[in-house]
């Protein structure tokens, strides 16, 4: 057949979940805390902001103030739907900036609150929502000290959005950084992964996997509180959200110019979580998490930190899952079933967009 029996195509209309990366807009892949996600910071925000304080790029910021030791952190909060089995846009807002202070190994102790809400929207349910926080921010043992209220027009928003950040103290002795990472350290994480991204998709798509899967939303600052009475020496902290466990792992290999192995069998992914996982099509490694924590701790303190993770009702189902080694520096390795090896890369964007 000739080629002008052929129309042309255009490329531009075209959409695809890992989007190229040669482009002149944002796409959703840019929110998803992938590789995408550092790329915008690295290339866009840091040059913009450049200091010494934000060249660190952690979940929160490192400051001294006088003689103290403060964390520093800020997150905001698009979920969809703004309700889903065990949370809600509230308690997540609250869970997630608490936690995030926790991964430096803070006292969480005040966090500001900044809604903005679409023109129409139930004050039921903001109501709902801010209910949420404050009895997200009481379990905490935190105070919302101060915060913003803004309106958009109806249709430039989805209901409601959250900002929230938060300050914390950062005890004497603790060193708690991505940098930390060390060969011989071993790896921790503290229960069943990817159950928040999975309970969120399972209500957004309308789907069924036979039992209801609830979101882990949960404040581990006690959790870190009582790995810390233990060992103060801990490495890295870190709870893996959006990108899910396999991202972080991928921050934290780069950062300290590591590599990690991960026993495959090891992995502690529900069956539900599994299950949904393979109808999804998706990989459990890389959907998020948000009651969760992995821990980066040296051999000789393995053993009574995981005893003190499992003593808490937040890790009581912790397990070790790999180990830092000098080979393949920044490089994430998972040991599989068969004996053989596969890469753990860094995604591209996000597998489910607008979970946090």
């Amino acid at each position: 057949m000739a080629d002008s029996a052929y129309a042309p195509v255009d490329f531009s209309s075209w959409t695809c979940p890992a989007p190229l990366r040669d482009h002149d807009r944002i796409v959703m892949g840019h929110g998803g805390g992938g590789t995408l996600s550092a790329e915008l910071v690295e290339h866009l925000f840091a040059p913009a902001f450049g200091n010494s304080v934000l060249a660190e790029l952690g979940d929160a910021a490192h400051l001294r103030m006088g003689g103290a030791r403060l964390a520093f952190s800020t997150d905001s909060f698009v979920v969809r739907p703004l309700f889903f089995p065990g949370g809600s846009i509230g308690d997540l807002a609250v869970n997630g900036t608490v936690n995030d202070l926790a991964m430096a190994g803070a006292v969480p102790a005040y966090l500001s609150c900044g809604f903005i809400l679409e023109e129409g929207v139930e004050l039921s349910v903001v109501g709902r929502v801010a209910e949420a926080m404050g009895e997200a921010a009481r379990t905490a043992g935190v105070l919302v000290a101060t915060g913003d209220t803004k309106v958009v027009d109806a249709g430039h928003g989805d209901g409601v959005f959250i900002n929230t950040a938060g300050i914390g103290l950062i005890p004497d002795g603790v060193d708690i950084r991505p940098q930390r990472a060390a060969p011989g350290d071993v790896v921790l994480v503290s229960g069943p992964i990817g159950v928040h991204g999975v309970a969120i998709m399972s209500v957004r798509e309308g789907l069924e996997f036979g039992v209801e899967i609830q979101s882990d939303t949960a404040s581990l600052a006690g959790l870190v509180a009582d790995m810390l009475a233990v060992c103060p020496d801990l490495h890295v902290l870190r709870d893996p959200t959006r990108g899910g466990l396999a991202t972080s792992l991928n921050e934290i290999a780069a950062a300290a110019r590591v590599g990690i192995t991960l026993d495959e069998r090891s992995l502690p992914v529900p069956e539900t979580v599994a299950n949904a996982c393979a109808f999804l099509g998706l990989d459990p490694l890389y959907v998020a998490n948000e009651g969760k924590l992995v821990a980066f701790v040296a051999a000789e303190h393995a053993d009574a930190v995981l005893a003190a993770m499992r003593a808490h009702p937040l890790g009581k189902e912790s397990v070790a899952i790999g180990h830092c080694v000098p080979d393949h520096p920044g490089m994430v390795v998972a040991a599989t079933g068969l004996g053989g090896t596969r890469v753990v890369d860094m995604p591209l964007g996000e597998q489910l967009p607008r979970i946090c």
